[in-house]
């Protein structure tokens, strides 16, 4: 599966928390994350991650290119619903898009693990 790491600055530690938990079964899965959300995972889980640009300075325009070209098959985005982000539309979107297209999308830590464990069971292929 190729899965999208995504994670507003208040939700980061959670994104690596969630990140090390499922360490093992995000190892078997082609992986792809924003820019400094992939730097952090990376330097805590040492998994490989292909970077695109920071959220603000495109990252979720990439990750939204690549959903509707069919080439992701999971997003996990830990959104910070209680923060004004500059780059609100570009979120609003890759949400959008994930609709559209069908992509299975977590936005916070819960929906997160369960996907997570479909995966780790084969449950979502």
């Amino acid at each position: 599966m190729k899965i999208a790491l995504i994670a507003h600055d208040k939700k980061k530690d959670n994104m690596i928390e969630l990140a090390i938990k499922y360490k093992d079964t995000l190892a078997h899965h082609e992986l792809y994350a924003t820019g400094t959300t992939g730097t952090l995972v990376m330097g805590e889980t040492g998994l490989a991650i292909k970077r695109m640009k920071s959220g603000p300075l495109g990252g979720d325009q990439q990750i939204g290119s690549m959903v509707a070209e069919g080439k992701l098959d999971l997003i996990i985005f830990l959104r910070d619903p209680l923060t004004s982000q500059p780059h609100e539309p570009d979120v609003s979107a890759l949400l959008r898009l994930c609709d559209v297209q069908s992509i299975p999308l977590a936005t916070n830590v819960k929906s997160a693990e369960i996907m997570l464990e479909a995966v780790k069971v084969g449950l979502i292929k």
